[in-house]
C-alpha cells in the first residue's frame, strides 16, 4: 500500500514541487537538469515561443490580426508571411501617371503604324536573293559597296556560316533570271577576289504578301495562347492584365519602327515573338508572388499586396534584366549587320517588357478587382465530408 502510493505521490515534495517525480516505478524530471544537458532544446523552444511572440505583437502593432497564425490554409502555404519589418516599394503610387505614359507611347506608335507605316523588308515586298561564295574572306562594306558602283543599291548582306560565303538580299529587279545572274556576278567581283553565285531566287510581291500575313497571325496567335495559358495556370483577371502588357510591348516597338522608318523584316519579327515570350516569362514570375501573397498574407490590401509582390521580385528583375541587356548589347554592336535591327528592336522591347511587367501587367487586374476571394480555393458542398449523429445513444450496446 505505502509503494502505491509513493508512485501516486511526487516524491519529497508536496504539491509536485520538487523536479523530479515518480511515475510506473521510474524517475521523471519535470525541470531542466541542473548539470546543464539538454540546455540547448530548451533554449531552442524558448527561442520559437519568443519568435512566434514577437511576430504576433509585431503583426498586432502593424494591423494584423494576430489570430492568422492559427489558419490552416495559411500554414499549409507554409506560414503567415511578416511583412511588418519589410521595407515596401509604393510601386502603385505611380500607377495613374506610368497608365497615362502607356496610353500616350501606344497612341503615338499606332498613329505612326496608320500614318507612315512599317518600312517592309525584301521578306515582304520580295525581290531578289543570291547566295554568293567568294575565293578570300571578305567584308560585307566592301561587298555592298561594290553593288551600289553597279546599280544594286539597297543591298543586305550576311554571312552564312564563314566569311567567305554571304546571302545578298536586293529589291525587285527588272532583268531577267539569266540577264540578272550575269550582271549581278559582275558587280560582286573584287579585285583579286572572285565570287560565284550559287543560287539565285527572285521573290515576287505575292509571296511576300503572304509572309507579311502569315507573320500577322502569328503574333496574333502567340498572345491568344499566352492569355489562355495565363487564365488557366492564374486567373482571367491577371490574363487580361498579361494580354494588355504584351500587346503594350508589341505596339511599342512596332511603333518605335514605324516611327523612325527603320527596315522592318524576318529578323525583327523574331526578335517581336522572342520579346513576347521573354515578357510573359517576367510577368508570370510577379503573378506567382501575388498569389502566393494573396493566400498569406492577411488584414493587407489588394494594392498593398501588388507592392509587396513587386517589391520582392524587384531584385530578380534586375539580375535577369541586366544578364540579358550584356547579350542584346553585344549582339548589337558586335553581331554584324545581320544581327543589327534584330537587336535593336530586342532592346527597345526588353526596356518596354520591363516597365509593363511592373505596371501595366500588376495595375491592370487591379482595377478589375482582385483580391484574395480570386485564389481562396473553396470546397463544393458536394465534396464536403456529410456529419452523421444518431439519437439514440444504446444504438451501439451490445
Amino acid at each position: 500500500m505505502s509503494n502505491n502510493n509513493q508512485n501516486d505521490q511526487p516524491n519529497n515534495t508536496p504539491g509536485g514541487s520538487h523536479p523530479d517525480y515518480i511515475e510506473g516505478g521510474r524517475r521523471r524530471r519535470r525541470g531542466p537538469r541542473r548539470d546543464g544537458k539538454n540546455n540547448s532544446s530548451n533554449r531552442s523552444a524558448v527561442s520559437e515561443s519568443t519568435d512566434l511572440t514577437t511576430s504576433q505583437d509585431l503583426a498586432a502593432s502593424n494591423g494584423f490580426d494576430a489570430d492568422v497564425y492559427e489558419d490552416e490554409a495559411a500554414l499549409a502555404e507554409g506560414g503567415i508571411k511578416a511583412v511588418g519589418s519589410k521595407r515596401i516599394i509604393p510601386f502603385m503610387k505611380l500607377e495613374k501617371p506610368m497608365a497615362i505614359f502607356s496610353i500616350l507611347m501606344v497612341l503615338i506608335s499606332i498613329g505612326a503604324l496608320l500614318i507612315n507605316g512599317l518600312n517592309l523588308g525584301l521578306d515582304f515586298t520580295g525581290g531578289v536573293s543570291a547566295d554568293v561564295k567568294y575565293e578570300n574572306p571578305v567584308e560585307q562594306t566592301e561587298v555592298i559597296q561594290s553593288l551600289e558602283k553597279s546599280g544594286f543599291d539597297d543591298a543586305v548582306v550576311q554571312y552564312l556560316g564563314g566569311t567567305t560565303e554571304l546571302l545578298v538580299r536586293l529589291p525587285p529587279q527588272s532583268d531577267n533570271v539569266a540577264g540578272l545572274n550575269e550582271s549581278l556576278g559582275k558587280a560582286l567581283d573584287l579585285p583579286g577576289n572572285n565570287a560565284e553565285i550559287s543560287n539565285l531566287n527572285i521573290i515576287g510581291s505575292q509571296v511576300g504578301s503572304e509572309v507579311y500575313l502569315s507573320s500577322l497571325i502569328a503574333i496574333v496567335t502567340a498572345l491568344g495562347m499566352m492569355m489562355l495559358y495565363v487564365a488557366v495556370r492564374f486567373q482571367f483577371k491577371l490574363a487580361v492584365g498579361a494580354l494588355l502588357a504584351l500587346m503594350h510591348d508589341a505596339i511599342v516597338t512596332l511603333g518605335v519602327f514605324a516611327l523612325f522608318q527603320f527596315p522592318f523584316d524576318l529578323t525583327v519579327l523574331a526578335a517581336i515573338l522572342a520579346l513576347i515570350g521573354y515578357s510573359l516569362n517576367d510577368t508570370i514570375v510577379v503573378f506567382d508572388r501575388i498569389r502566393e501573397n494573396f493566400r498569406r498574407v492577411r488584414d493587407a490590401s489588394p494594392r498593398q499586396i501588388i507592392d509587396l509582390s513587386l517589391t520582392e521580385t524587384l531584385r530578380r528583375t534586375i539580375m535577369t534584366v541586366s544578364t540579358v541587356l550584356v547579350v542584346v548589347l553585344a549582339m548589337l554592336f558586335l553581331g554584324g549587320a545581320g544581327l543589327y535591327w534584330f537587336s535593336f528592336a530586342f532592346f527597345i522591347g526588353l526596356i518596354a517588357g520591363t516597365y509593363s511587367s511592373t505596371y501595366i501587367s500588376s495595375s491592370i487586374p487591379l482595377a478589375l478587382g482582385l483580391s484574395r476571394d480570386d485564389f481562396v480555393v473553396k470546397v463544393k458542398p458536394e465534396f464536403q465530408e456529410e456529419v452523421v449523429s444518431f439519437n439514440d445513444p444504446k444504438a451501439f450496446e451490445d
